[in-house]
């Protein structure tokens, strides 16, 4: 019945105090009682610590006006020892087995008539929260506290820093592993060692595909054997002990490209991904950076073949809010971050992604990813 609690690098007392805060004004600015939320990277956001979310309930109560709390079983108590909740003007309500936790929440929050709760909280504990809070109107926290997440603090934006150069060291190494006659698990189990060696907790995804596996975006890894001229896309990312996460992509050819057309179609690749990256700026809309990748690689005529967004926001998870979309209006703002990576890929052929992380400042960009854009050609 034990539970293994990691611990890592929180951000200071001060950085934590002033999220609550303003999770508290976003609140009252939503017309909203309190936020409830759950284990998870919310959790971490404003405790620094993740926590884990299993039957019993752990959650954070963030009352508009009030003291907040954290309520935990008193057996889970010990793995929030790190967090400074005095500092953070946070209590500690502690249950064990046989309370009601749920009556705790709703004497805590009083009459109510508006709870926000976290986006990913089971189910479990959601519909008991419903009945021990009886009429109060129940809503997602989303809405609320992406509003806070996708506009990074100067802490935030070192921690993705630090993950773009330990992903980007990784990548610099692909020619030891990345050779004709090797499968891509083969391959895959070298990059997933590198990645916790180069300063990852773990690699979150590793994506090898090779050849015609290179055209599915979303492809892992599979017993396929490299052969000499493959076209490979190597996506790779995983969190740093602060939590924030890496994600880049670059393509590689093992010795050189068998199919003829890899170097006029991969340089409209090129362009389409510098076109994005140097549409970045404070003001500019989501949509409008998807625009610029989606304009050069139709008007090259493969349009048909950039089958997904042109990226993601990026930070305690590795997909978050801003997503660079067709249809998302948002203007950019200093402190966002997120990947602009378009593909081309042609089923049953040969598939090409460049991807880095960048962070919108107050007059332009800052690509957090500083890897070669050329296809790497790698000797054999």
């Amino acid at each position: 019945m034990s539970r293994r609690s990691l611990h890592t690098p929180a951000p200071e007392a001060e950085v934590l105090r002033a999220r609550l805060d303003r999770a508290r004004a976003a609140a009252v600015a939503a017309d909203t009682d309190a936020l409830l939320i759950a284990p998870g990277s919310d959790l971490r956001y404003f405790l620094g610590q993740a926590g884990g979310s299993f039957e019993r309930l752990t959650t954070l109560v963030v009352p508009a006006e009030g003291t907040p709390a954290l309520v935990v079983p008193k057996l889970e108590a010990p793995g929030y020892a790190d967090v400074p909740t005095d500092a953070l003007g946070v209590e500690v309500l502690t249950w064990v087995d046989g309370d009601d936790p749920f009556g705790l929440v709703a004497g805590r929050l009083g009459t109510v008539g508006r709870v926000a709760i976290s986006d990913f909280a089971p189910a479990l504990h959601v519909l008991s929260l419903r009945a021990a809070l009886g009429d109060a109107e129940q809503t997602l926290a989303g809405p609320v506290v992406r509003e806070l997440r996708m506009r990074k603090d100067a802490a935030e934006i070192d921690a993705l820093r630090k993950a773009g150069a330990a992903i980007d060291r990784v990548h610099a190494r692909m020619g030891e592993w990345l050779k004709a006659g090797r499968t891509e698990a083969e391959v895959g189990a070298d990059i997933t060692a590198a990645i916790e060696e180069e300063g990852h907790t773990h690699a979150d995804f590793v994506i090898v595909g090779s050849g015609p596996n290179g055209a599915s975006p979303h492809h892992d890894v599979s017993d396929r054997v490299i052969e000499h001229g493959d076209v490979v896309v190597i996506d790779i990312g995983g969190p740093i002990p602060e939590g924030y996460n890496s994600d880049s992509t670059r393509t590689y050819a093992v010795g050189e490209p068998r199919d003829s057309d890899v170097a006029e179609t991969y340089a409209v690749l090129q362009r389409a991904q510098r076109a994005a990256v140097d549409a970045v700026r404070p003001g500019a809309t989501a949509e409008s950076i998807d625009a610029a990748a989606r304009q050069v690689i139709t008007d090259a005529g493969f349009g048909e073949y950039f089958i997904h967004r042109t990226g993601h926001g990026i930070g305690l998870d590795v997909h978050e809010e801003p997503y660079i979309v067709g249809g998302n209006a948002l203007p950019l703002e200093a402190g966002m971050a997120f990947s602009v990576e378009p593909g081309i890929y042609q089923a049953g052929r040969w598939g090409a992604r460049i991807e880095d992380i960048v962070v919108v400042t107050e007059d332009g960009v800052e690509p957090l990813n500083t890897r070669p854009h050329d296809l790497a050609v790698l000797p054999q």
